[in-house]
């Protein structure tokens, strides 16, 4: 069973409640239609009744059955109104100015999962990141413990030994250009986190440098190292190492020469980068020059899920990313 597979079924067997705010996209529209259909998640879609009924009509599709809110005339606008004034105000954001900014969808959508009244919110198909990423930010915020919110991505590649049997975990490849090392430290652990919460593996995180254990020194390499000492503190129970060599974090024979006795080296499955450039770099060259699958970006250390959609994503696209929001939304469940 490929991984998206699993993550589908594990998205069932616990439904979340996933408000999706650019409720009368056409793409966002369909993937509503079949993520009811599959059973995959309770979404609520925001915007005017009639309008996503129109669109719903046009696209041939059936929404019967799927909740629709319009912040305009919503029950809970005033007292999200309230609470966004109250998270606010000390930015300067009268009560006034809240009333009107949560009716924007993405802010609006932001403070159901604030509220407690969404599990997680998925949006990006005709917003930017940014547009995301700010009200998130503003609202949500990190998770406890968590200093930074950063992406990952979940490779599979085809035909490979390396990793998990060709499954990795790339971070961070799509938020941060460069992280300091207290910073990459909790990109690392979140990324592990990740691992397990999605794809169900046990983590060996390697911090990736252009040096293995101390052999070339420069101001970078010193970064990778204290980035490793501090993820080794925040999450003793999690097995991380550094700093390694590509090679020396997924070949076995190299590791051996390069990192012997490391409880990681040779084995990785998830890889940490130290900066987006290299992260970017290094997923595109492995789903390009290897057929790999790239699922992602998938954000990861807000208190609650959040997740980004490309803007020229499909339906398909945003189906499987609200699966894996339902899922990261499981893994706060006490």
């Amino acid at each position: 069973m490929r991984l998206m597979e699993q993550i589908w079924e594990k998205a069932r067997s616990n439904k979340k409640v996933i408000v999706l705010p650019e409720g009368s996209e056409p793409r966002t529209v369909k993937a509503a239609e079949i993520i009811k259909k599959e059973g995959l998640a309770e979404v609520i879609l925001i915007g005017d009744e009639n309008r996503i009924k129109e669109v719903a009509v046009s696209e041939g599709v059936n929404v019967d059955g799927i909740r629709i809110i319009n912040p305009r005339t919503y029950e809970k606008t005033a007292d999200y109104a309230e609470k966004f004034y109250e998270l606010r105000k000390n930015k300067g954001v009268t009560l006034e100015q809240a009333k009107e900014i949560v009716l924007d969808e993405i802010y609006f959508g932001t403070m159901m999962v604030k509220m407690g009244d969404a599990d997680g919110m998925v949006s990006g198909a005709i917003h930017s990141t940014g547009d995301l990423l700010r009200p998130a930010l503003q609202i949500i915020k990190t998770a406890p413990g968590m200093s930074i919110v950063s992406s990952t991505f979940i490779m599979e590649v085809p035909n490979s030994t390396y990793g998990e049997k060709g499954l990795f975990l790339f971070a961070d490849c799509a938020v941060n250009p460069n992280p300091n090392a207290q910073e990459l430290a909790a990109i690392a652990v979140a990324t592990a986190r990740t691992a397990k919460a999605l794809a169900g593996i046990e983590p060996r995180v390697a911090m990736l440098s252009f040096s293995t254990k101390g052999s070339a020194k420069h101001e970078n390499v010193a970064k990778v190292v204290e980035a490793t000492r501090l993820a080794k503190e925040m999450a003793p129970d999690i097995m991380i190492d550094g700093e390694l060599q590509l090679d020396a974090a997924i070949v076995p024979k190299v590791a051996e020469l390069k990192a012997p006795g490391s409880n990681v080296a040779g084995k990785a499955n998830v890889l940490v980068f130290p900066d987006l450039q290299a992260g970017n770099i290094g997923y595109k060259l492995v789903q390009r020059l290897a057929g790999a699958e790239a699922i992602g970006p998938i954000c990861q250390g807000f208190a609650a899920p959040v997740n980004d959609l490309s803007r020229g994503c499909s339906s398909e696209d945003i189906v499987n990313v609200v699966a894996i929001t339902a899922v990261q939304a499981q893994g706060l469940d006490i």
